[in-house]
């Protein structure tokens, strides 16, 4: 400092005799330690026609320059007379004479920075105190310059200041919390401006979103001394958007209510916007937002998603939110007429969460096959008269299920049933037509060896129909009430049915002959299982008299009888009139207890018998009898 004053002297003189004004130097800004001392360089000059009176002297004020207002004194060349706060810390490095007016400071306080005046007295009247001043900051923690901005993954550079402008010490500057910077550089430098020298450190690194909000020290220390300043600083990184985090996706139920989260990790913070689709549903400048969604229906299924955007970069995460819910109604055509032999299409369609199975039933039946999927298609090639009825869609999923109908009327030609035919009845010939259709048949009857059409009911044939759904039936009487249709010609009618599809004629067959020859096996089948139980019955009754009477049994002996007439009875009621309400024959003896028991009996005629001995007779009218007793 002092050998510049040395070459700076000169220079002034020579402009000082050139202006010949009052005028003084010192620098504008000066720094120094708390407790260290400061050096403010000083060189003034006045008018060369003065001539100092009794010497050059000076004074150095605080704060302003102005004696009136009675500022304090730093230093004063006449006396010692100086304020408290500098009593014993001040002293006057620079010559006077030599236009020198350097002041030394040590120990100073933080009660020391201001501002400070030099004022030259040169004697007399001449005395002159300069506007211009050296402010002096004492510090406490030494400065470090920050960038305005610090951006992640760029170069940074961070310096620490240290004054250097107590000639008895000189600082010595350290960085501190840079173990987990990557690969971090350090530079000194020393700065020297305007008599006034500062001491730098430079930290160059590239920080990282990590680093965001750490700590970075800077430590000053005067080596065999106790002095040591620090500061601290944290770091303000500004990095884009380096994450966002939402729910995972989820599944809600319909009309349920759900909280979506969004966080974004980025400095500074982001303007969040939740977006479904192209549509935004709200935004907020901060660290985290929350949508709520209230009542939720399917249409709000699909995908949510937060965007963070600070200025620096965008990113967003996105979520799925699917709603669950039962299936809705199908949707299956409207209820058709078809003709037999047309191929269909049936369509249904529905949704529902999940996907539901669809089921085609026909009258309750399984036709088809289960289709899990919001779309089925039930084919029918060809359709037939079975296929008319009731078709079903069922939809199911787990959380429900519904279903829709349709009808389907199948239309066809006239189909003739085995049922018809021509039967003999008491009141002659009845012949029924049946046929299935639809539209339903129209039924006539057609003779053809009368080459008459019956349609209509009129009183030779009591024509008659009769519909029921599909199925229609036709009726005529051929013969009236009390002919004979033994010998009579052979039956020979037509039926004939018909509607919009069709045609068709048939021969009805008589079913007499069928009838007759049933009757005869039944009745002969019949006959002899009678003759057999009579048969059986009398040789019964005949053994257990013989047993009871001990009378030998009269045998009848039938040589090869024509059989009329046969009957087996076991009313009491019948036996009292055949026995005893006639007169012929009471019951007496052992007879008489014959109304109290189940009698079993048999009245038998025979033409050409022959009775054994004792036990046969000759009636009134000739016939032969025999009789059987019961004893």
């Amino acid at each position: 400092t002092m050998w510049c004053l040395e070459l700076l002297l000169p220079l002034l003189l020579i402009i000082n005799d050139a202006s010949c004004q009052w005028n003084v130097w010192v620098p504008r800004d000066i720094s120094a330690m708390t407790n260290s001392c400061v050096v403010i360089p000083c060189t003034f000059m006045y008018p060369s026609g003065i001539r100092p009176y009794r010497g050059v002297h000076g004074i150095w004020y605080f704060g302003q320059p102005y004696p009136q207002l009675f500022p304090p004194v730093v230093f004063k060349t006449r006396t010692d007379i100086v304020h408290e706060s500098y009593k014993g810390r001040t002293k006057l490095l620079g010559d006077l004479h030599q236009r020198n007016c350097t002041l030394l400071i040590n120990n100073i306080g933080a009660e020391h920075s201001g501002r400070y005046y030099f004022r030259a007295d040169l004697g007399g009247a001449n005395m002159y105190t300069f506007p211009d001043f050296s402010e002096l900051k004492v510090l406490d923690q030494p400065n470090i310059d920050v960038p305005e901005e610090i951006v992640s993954d760029e170069s940074l550079e961070l310096t620490c200041y240290a004054p250097d402008n107590c000639p008895d010490m000189t600082p010595e500057i350290q960085w501190m919390y840079t173990d987990y910077l990557p690969d971090p550089e350090f530079s000194s430098d020393y700065l020297e401006e305007s008599n006034t020298a500062v001491l730098s450190s430079t930290l160059t690194f590239t920080p990282r979103p990590m680093h965001n909000g750490q700590l970075l020290g800077c430590r000053v220390y005067y080596p065999n001394t106790t002095l040591v300043y620090e500061r601290l600083i944290s770091l303000d990184i500004k990095y884009a958007p380096r994450a966002v985090w939402v729910n995972v996706s989820s599944e809600v139920m319909e009309g349920s209510s759900v909280m979506l989260h969004c966080e974004v990790d980025s400095n500074p913070p982001p303007k969040i916007f939740w977006m479904f689709g192209d549509q935004e549903l709200l935004w907020d400048t901060a660290s985290n937002i929350s949508l709520a969604l209230d009542d939720v229906t399917p249409a709000q299924e699909g995908i949510y998603t937060c965007v963070g955007d600070n200025g620096y970069g965008i990113m967003n995460t996105s979520l799925y939110l699917a709603v669950k819910y039962p299936p809705r109604e199908p949707v299956v055509n409207d209820s058709m007429t078809v003709q037999e032999g047309t191929s269909l299409a049936l369509h249904c369609s529905t949704q529902g969460s999940p996907a539901p199975t669809l089921t085609w039933l026909k009258d309750g039946e399984l036709v088809g096959t289960i289709t899990a999927d919001e779309l089925s298609v039930l084919e029918i090639l060809e359709i037939t008269p079975q296929g008319d009825g009731q078709y079903r869609c069922l939809a199911e999923n787990e959380h429900g299920r519904a279903s829709s109908s349709l009808n389907i009327t199948v239309e066809y030609a006239p189909v003739f049933l085995e049922e018809s035919k021509c039967t003999v009845v008491r009141e002659g010939v009845q012949c029924v037509c049946m046929a299935t259709g639809n539209p339903e048949p129209t039924i006539e009857f057609y003779l053809p060896d009368l080459n008459v059409t019956i349609n209509e009911t009129d009183g030779r044939y009591n024509f008659y129909t009769h519909t029921d759904g599909h199925t229609s039936t036709g009726m005529i009487k051929l013969r009236e009430k009390g002919e004979r249709i033994d010998n009579g010609p052979a039956v020979n009618v037509h039926c004939s049915m018909f509607n919009m599809y069709g045609r068709e004629s048939v021969h009805l067959e008589l079913q007499q002959e069928k009838k007759y020859m049933m009757a005869v096996i039944v009745g002969t089948i019949g006959g002899v299982a009678v003759i057999a139980f009579i048969i059986a019955a009398v040789r019964y009754v005949g053994h257990n008299n013989k047993k009871e009477n001990g009378n030998p049994r009269q045998d009848v002996v039938l040589e090869n009888p024509a059989l009329y007439y046969s009957a087996v009875k076991k009313d009491k009621q019948n036996l009292r009139k055949k026995v005893g309400e006639d007169g012929d024959y009471q019951p007496v003896g052992s007879m008489a207890g014959l109304e109290r028991q189940e009698l079993n009996y048999a009245a038998l005629e025979f033409i050409g018998a022959r009775p054994r001995e004792g036990a046969s007779g000759r009636g009134d009218d000739g016939s032969n009898y025999t009789e059987i007793k019961a004893k």
